[in-house]
Protein backbone atom coordinates (compact mmCIF):
# COMPACT_ATOMS: atom_id res chain seq x y z
CA UNK A 1 0.00 0.00 0.00
CA UNK A 2 1.01 3.45 -0.98
CA UNK A 3 1.92 5.63 1.78
CA UNK A 4 0.24 9.18 1.59
CA UNK A 5 2.91 10.66 4.18
CA UNK A 6 0.95 10.82 7.13
CA UNK A 7 2.82 7.81 8.91
CA UNK A 8 6.18 9.91 8.51
CA UNK A 9 8.34 10.27 11.79
CA UNK A 10 8.24 14.12 12.69
CA UNK A 11 11.32 16.16 12.82
CA UNK A 12 12.53 19.84 13.35
CA UNK A 13 11.45 23.08 11.38
CA UNK A 14 12.01 23.27 7.79
CA UNK A 15 15.20 25.60 7.38
CA UNK A 16 14.07 27.79 4.10
CA UNK A 17 15.17 31.54 5.15
CA UNK A 18 18.16 31.75 3.00
CA UNK A 19 18.08 34.25 0.43
CA UNK A 20 17.22 33.85 -3.19
CA UNK A 21 18.75 34.87 -6.49
CA UNK A 22 16.75 35.90 -9.50
CA UNK A 23 17.09 33.71 -12.24
CA UNK A 24 14.42 34.11 -15.18
CA UNK A 25 11.74 31.70 -16.22
CA UNK A 26 12.55 31.79 -19.74
CA UNK A 27 15.84 29.95 -19.65
CA UNK A 28 13.91 27.10 -19.13
CA UNK A 29 13.39 24.86 -22.58
CA UNK A 30 10.15 24.67 -23.72
CA UNK A 31 9.38 21.36 -25.03
CA UNK A 32 5.69 20.23 -25.05
CA UNK A 33 2.99 22.16 -26.56
CA UNK A 34 -0.73 21.67 -26.67
CA UNK A 35 -2.88 22.81 -29.49
CA UNK A 36 -5.64 25.47 -28.48
CA UNK A 37 -8.11 23.45 -29.75
CA UNK A 38 -9.80 20.11 -30.64
CA UNK A 39 -8.02 18.71 -33.14
CA UNK A 40 -9.25 19.21 -36.62
CA UNK A 41 -10.44 23.10 -35.95
CA UNK A 42 -8.25 25.61 -38.06
CA UNK A 43 -6.18 27.39 -35.19
CA UNK A 44 -2.86 26.21 -34.80
CA UNK A 45 -2.00 27.98 -32.07
CA UNK A 46 0.30 26.04 -29.56
CA UNK A 47 0.29 26.33 -25.43
CA UNK A 48 2.74 25.34 -23.16
CA UNK A 49 1.86 23.07 -20.28
CA UNK A 50 3.18 26.15 -17.94
CA UNK A 51 0.59 28.45 -19.30
CA UNK A 52 -2.24 29.76 -17.29
CA UNK A 53 -5.18 28.72 -19.41
CA UNK A 54 -3.82 24.76 -18.91
CA UNK A 55 -5.17 22.79 -16.47
CA UNK A 56 -4.09 19.01 -15.38
CA UNK A 57 -6.99 16.47 -14.06
CA UNK A 58 -6.47 14.10 -10.93
CA UNK A 59 -5.13 11.00 -13.02
CA UNK A 60 -2.73 13.29 -15.08
CA UNK A 61 -1.47 15.14 -12.04
CA UNK A 62 -0.97 11.81 -10.81
CA UNK A 63 0.84 9.81 -13.66
CA UNK A 64 3.47 13.02 -14.03
CA UNK A 65 4.64 13.53 -10.23
CA UNK A 66 5.00 9.58 -9.60
CA UNK A 67 2.20 9.55 -7.47
CA UNK A 68 -0.99 7.30 -6.37
CA UNK A 69 -4.52 8.47 -6.60
CA UNK A 70 -4.68 8.08 -3.00
CA UNK A 71 -1.73 9.94 -2.09
CA UNK A 72 -3.35 12.80 -4.40
CA UNK A 73 -6.36 12.87 -3.01
CA UNK A 74 -4.87 12.57 0.92
CA UNK A 75 -2.95 15.73 0.43
CA UNK A 76 -5.90 17.21 -0.86
CA UNK A 77 -8.37 16.52 1.46
CA UNK A 78 -5.82 17.57 4.56
CA UNK A 79 -4.74 19.99 3.15
CA UNK A 80 -1.10 19.51 2.36
CA UNK A 81 -1.57 20.69 -1.87
CA UNK A 82 -4.79 21.63 -2.90
CA UNK A 83 -5.36 22.72 -6.18
CA UNK A 84 -5.40 26.04 -7.24
CA UNK A 85 -7.02 25.86 -10.16
CA UNK A 86 -10.51 23.96 -9.39
CA UNK A 87 -10.98 22.33 -6.08
CA UNK A 88 -13.61 18.78 -6.34
CA UNK A 89 -16.51 21.07 -4.80
CA UNK A 90 -18.81 21.12 -5.65
CA UNK A 91 -19.04 17.41 -5.44
CA UNK A 92 -20.09 17.21 -9.61
CA UNK A 93 -16.23 19.01 -10.58
CA UNK A 94 -13.31 17.42 -10.90
CA UNK A 95 -9.68 18.70 -9.11
CA UNK A 96 -8.00 20.70 -11.65
CA UNK A 97 -4.46 21.06 -11.02
CA UNK A 98 -1.78 23.86 -12.64
CA UNK A 99 1.54 23.07 -13.94
CA UNK A 100 3.11 24.33 -10.42
CA UNK A 101 0.62 22.19 -8.63
CA UNK A 102 2.22 19.13 -10.47
CA UNK A 103 5.61 20.18 -9.82
CA UNK A 104 5.13 20.32 -5.91
CA UNK A 105 3.15 17.20 -6.13
CA UNK A 106 6.60 15.90 -7.70
CA UNK A 107 8.39 17.52 -5.09
CA UNK A 108 6.50 16.33 -1.95
CA UNK A 109 6.97 12.68 -3.86
CA UNK A 110 10.66 12.99 -3.40
CA UNK A 111 10.45 14.64 -0.07
CA UNK A 112 8.51 12.25 1.03
CA UNK A 113 10.64 9.14 -0.34
CA UNK A 114 13.57 10.63 1.41
CA UNK A 115 11.91 9.90 4.95
CA UNK A 116 11.20 13.63 5.52
CA UNK A 117 8.73 13.99 7.99
CA UNK A 118 4.58 15.63 7.06
CA UNK A 119 5.29 18.40 9.08
CA UNK A 120 8.75 19.35 7.53
CA UNK A 121 7.37 18.77 4.03
CA UNK A 122 4.13 20.90 4.81
CA UNK A 123 6.50 23.96 6.00
CA UNK A 124 8.41 23.20 2.66
CA UNK A 125 5.45 23.50 0.81
CA UNK A 126 4.06 26.78 2.17
CA UNK A 127 7.57 28.14 1.61
CA UNK A 128 7.55 26.71 -2.16
CA UNK A 129 4.07 28.21 -3.22
CA UNK A 130 5.30 31.95 -1.75
CA UNK A 131 8.14 32.06 -3.77
CA UNK A 132 7.94 33.42 -7.54
CA UNK A 133 8.69 31.61 -10.42
CA UNK A 134 11.96 32.83 -10.74
CA UNK A 135 12.88 32.12 -7.43
CA UNK A 136 11.62 28.68 -7.93
CA UNK A 137 13.90 27.95 -11.13
CA UNK A 138 16.88 28.38 -9.45
CA UNK A 139 16.21 26.83 -6.41
CA UNK A 140 17.60 23.93 -4.90
CA UNK A 141 16.54 22.03 -1.27
CA UNK A 142 18.53 19.98 0.43
CA UNK A 143 17.32 17.47 2.62
CA UNK A 144 19.41 15.74 5.78
CA UNK A 145 16.44 13.24 6.10
CA UNK A 146 14.95 15.46 8.88
CA UNK A 147 15.44 19.24 7.52
CA UNK A 148 15.05 20.80 4.33
CA UNK A 149 17.09 23.82 3.42
CA UNK A 150 16.74 26.17 0.26
CA UNK A 151 19.52 27.18 -1.37
CA UNK A 152 20.34 28.93 -4.06
CA UNK A 153 24.24 29.18 -4.96
CA UNK A 154 26.68 26.25 -5.64
CA UNK A 155 28.64 27.81 -2.68
CA UNK A 156 25.25 27.45 -0.15
CA UNK A 157 25.01 23.52 -0.95
CA UNK A 158 29.19 23.45 -0.56
CA UNK A 159 28.55 25.23 2.79
CA UNK A 160 25.91 22.79 3.38
CA UNK A 161 28.10 19.87 2.31
CA UNK A 162 30.71 20.51 4.07
CA UNK A 163 28.49 19.35 7.62
CA UNK A 164 29.85 16.08 7.17
CA UNK A 165 25.68 14.85 7.39
CA UNK A 166 24.62 12.68 4.33
CA UNK A 167 22.46 14.95 2.42
CA UNK A 168 20.37 14.88 -0.61
CA UNK A 169 19.44 17.55 -3.45
CA UNK A 170 16.40 18.37 -5.40
CA UNK A 171 16.93 21.10 -8.41
CA UNK A 172 13.37 22.41 -9.06
CA UNK A 173 14.67 24.15 -12.03
CA UNK A 174 15.80 20.46 -13.72
CA UNK A 175 12.30 18.81 -11.77
CA UNK A 176 10.64 21.51 -13.95
CA UNK A 177 12.04 20.59 -17.25
CA UNK A 178 11.89 17.01 -16.92
CA UNK A 179 7.69 17.78 -15.51
CA UNK A 180 7.57 20.17 -18.79
CA UNK A 181 8.51 17.36 -21.08
CA UNK A 182 6.53 14.95 -19.11
CA UNK A 183 3.03 16.49 -19.04
CA UNK A 184 3.74 17.99 -22.90
CA UNK A 185 2.81 14.20 -23.67
CA UNK A 186 -0.44 13.91 -21.65
CA UNK A 187 -4.09 15.48 -22.16
CA UNK A 188 -4.73 18.70 -20.26
CA UNK A 189 -7.74 20.83 -19.99
CA UNK A 190 -8.20 24.46 -20.94
CA UNK A 191 -8.93 26.33 -18.02
CA UNK A 192 -11.41 29.10 -19.85
CA UNK A 193 -13.20 26.67 -21.94
CA UNK A 194 -13.03 23.10 -20.26
CA UNK A 195 -11.95 21.89 -23.68
CA UNK A 196 -9.91 18.84 -23.41
CA UNK A 197 -6.39 19.02 -25.39
CA UNK A 198 -4.29 16.26 -26.88
CA UNK A 199 -0.87 16.11 -25.53
CA UNK A 200 1.94 16.28 -27.78
CA UNK A 201 4.51 14.16 -28.31
CA UNK A 202 7.61 15.58 -30.24
CA UNK A 203 8.62 12.58 -31.67
CA UNK A 204 5.59 11.60 -33.05
CA UNK A 205 5.01 15.39 -34.55
CA UNK A 206 8.49 15.06 -35.78
CA UNK A 207 7.38 11.52 -37.44
CA UNK A 208 3.53 12.99 -38.49
CA UNK A 209 6.21 15.94 -40.69
CA UNK A 210 9.07 13.31 -42.24
CA UNK A 211 5.82 11.08 -43.71
CA UNK A 212 4.19 14.27 -45.24
CA UNK A 213 7.53 15.01 -46.90
CA UNK A 214 7.75 11.68 -48.55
Amino acid sequence: MSSTGDDAAVGGLCAVHVPRTARTVTDLSRVGRFPAVQPGQPAIERLAPTSELIGFRGPTACAAAGITYRQLDYWARTGLLEPSVRTAYPATSQRLYSFRDVLLLKIVKRLLDAGVSLQNIRVAVAHLQAADQAGLAGMTLMCDGATVYECTTPQQVVDLLKGGQGVFGIAVGAVWRELELTLGRLHAERTDTGETLVGQDPADELAQRRNRAV
